[in-house]
């Protein structure tokens, strides 16, 4: 229930459509859907996600659902021009990955449509704030700056997120 309610909002405004609501394209086959529905047809293609989104990414909801809610949908990143403060941590708490646009750029400057295949090289000693690079399906590429603000939080990204690092401590 709490997975088919992410992203449920009324008034959520996904680019992929001409209106507002909790649906989206699923872009390999063009079809419209709810975004649960596309979501676990992208699990089930292999397909890895990530989310484009604009200024203070998750405001309005600092609770841990807004976060576990993606995680379950199978969100793997999201790059976002900012984010609510606490919300980030969340992400964080929860193995995804937040990256920031760098140097004033967002999804419509850089051209971004999220119909591209984006793939980000995360190296395993990855650091702080670090900037990587994003390369795009047709050659193009751009720098995000991740936003993992402590050693904790990269220790909780390298482990999947705080429940599986705090389970590897116990065992």
């Amino acid at each position: 229930v709490m997975a088919r309610g992410t992203f449920a909002n009324i008034r959520l405004v996904n680019k992929f459509l001409s209106k507002a609501g909790p649906r989206t394209r699923h872009i390999l086959s063009g079809d419209e859907m709810d975004i649960f529905d596309a979501a676990e047809r992208y699990q089930k293609e292999g397909r890895q996600v990530i989310i484009l989104a604009g200024k203070e990414y998750g405001s309005g909801s600092s609770r841990d659902w807004a976060a576990k809610g993606p995680w379950i949908l199978g969100i793997k990143a999201v790059i976002a021009e900012s984010y609510e403060r606490i919300h980030r941590s969340n992400l964080v708490g929860m193995g995804i990955i937040p990256f920031q646009y760098v140097g004033g750029q967002t999804a419509d400057s850089l051209g971004l449509t999220g119909t591209e295949t984006f793939s980000i090289d995360v190296p395993d000693d990855l650091k702080a704030g670090q900037e990587l690079q994003v390369k795009l399906s047709d050659g193009r590429t751009f720098q995000v700056k991740t936003r993992f603000d402590t050693e904790v939080e990269l220790t909780y990204f390298r482990h999947g997120g705080i429940l599986n690092y705090m389970i590897r401590r116990m065992l």
